[in-house]
């Protein structure tokens, strides 16, 4: 077995809180502890949290309160993880056992991927295509199917696009995995994070074989508190759960009594709120600036996340320019090759407006001669 690294997770835990301006992150600006205590109806006392042991899967009270967003789940349905990481970690390891091709969507966020890789699996993409907007190639997702492919890994909304998926493709999805009895894991960790109005559908729901992994982390601003989750039929989840035996064992007990306090009913609309303001706001300040230079730029609008992937016209190849962008400007953004895509960047713009501003200036100043 020959370890595939993770590059994108190792280019920003390196190097995310070493420079001035980071826009490699894809949530919104975080919360403070006492900013999320304001949001509940009757604060807890989190200094009475005992520091011991909590219930591994989680609290009934927690996930009773993840099994309420999705129609027909229970709380044995749910299993609390240390973060989404964790969640998908575990729910590829359950299915990898199966021995078969996984089809990934592509671009896409590599976590699961590069497990594939590290344990010599094959993947085989399905891409969103740019040159159509970052549409979805149904007809590469069924070539995957009859090459035996049995589990399909979605990110939706898409991580780096910040693509959602529509209904249609939702339900051609389904069928495609109906038709040989493939698996859909559906990372769903941006939901809730839209430009829009409307919640991104779940695949919950929609076909017998679903595992959905989702987290506190993006759409709540709360990576810190480190909680995730995963949904699945409940014997699934009972496989799930004993595989946290062997990684984590127990999500943290100040982590859970917060992750409480988030996803309580009157908490959690307002923390989506603030976040979907962010993003709204700050994807017009991203898109005025990147529309004023079409000469250099190219990029498709997210749909959800506080993320966009930027295809520039003349420059070094994406590690390069990464590169040069934090050495010479302090200036850390996501190289395309992290995602298999050249002569991209993601950036992400969930940060404060004002440092969004001076980023974009520090990002203005430095193009010319970076790309050259």
């Amino acid at each position: 077995m020959k370890f595939s690294p993770f590059h994108m997770e190792r280019w920003q835990s390196t190097f995310e809180h070493r420079v001035d301006f980071n826009l490699t992150e894809s949530g919104v600006h975080p919360l403070t502890a006492a900013e999320l205590l304001s949001y509940a109806a009757a604060p807890p006392d989190l200094g009475a949290v005992q520091l011991g042991y909590g219930q591994s899967n989680g609290s009934d009270e927690l996930r009773a309160l993840i099994a309420s967003q999705y129609e027909g789940a229970t709380d044995r349905s749910v299993v609390v993880t240390t973060g989404g990481s964790e969640a998908n970690f575990a729910s590829f390891w359950q299915r990898a056992g199966a021995g078969q091709p996984l089809a990934a969507m592509m671009p896409n966020y590599m976590q699961v991927p590069g497990l594939e890789a590290t344990l010599g699996a094959k993947v085989m993409p399905f891409s969103l295509r740019e040159d159509a907007g970052w549409r979805l190639d149904l007809d590469e997702l069924a070539q995957a199917l009859d090459a035996g492919a049995r589990t399909i890994l979605v990110t939706n909304p898409n991580n780096p696009t910040g693509r959602v998926l529509t209904p249609s493709e939702m339900t051609e999805i389904v069928a495609l995995a109906d038709r040989c009895g493939a698996w859909i894991l559906a990372d769903e960790v941006y939901q809730g994070a839209e430009v829009g109005d409307e919640a991104t559908p779940t695949f919950w729901g929609l076909y017998d074989k679903v595992v959905v992994t989702n987290s506190l982390s993006k759409a709540y601003g709360l990576p810190g508190v480190r909680i995730g989750w995963i949904v699945a039929p409940d014997d699934v989840a009972d496989e799930l759960w004993a595989r946290t035996d062997y990684t984590t064992i127990a999500p943290a007990s100040l982590s859970d009594a917060m992750a409480r306090v988030a996803l309580s009913p009157e908490a959690r609309p307002r923390i989506l709120e603030r976040t979907r303001g962010i993003i709204r706001n700050n994807l017009g300040v991203l898109a005025d600036w990147l529309d004023a230079r079409g000469e250099l730029f190219g990029y498709a609008p997210p749909d959800a996340g506080a993320i966009c992937m930027v295809r520039y016209r003349e420059g070094p190849d994406s590690l390069d320019l990464a590169e040069r962008l934090r050495i010479e400007q302090s200036l850390l953004v996501v190289p395309g090759a992290h995602f298999g895509v050249e002569s991209c960047i993601r950036l992400g713009f969930g940060i404060p407006e004002s440092d969004l501003n001076s980023a974009l200036e520090r990002l203005d100043m430095a193009f010319a001669a970076v790309a050259c």
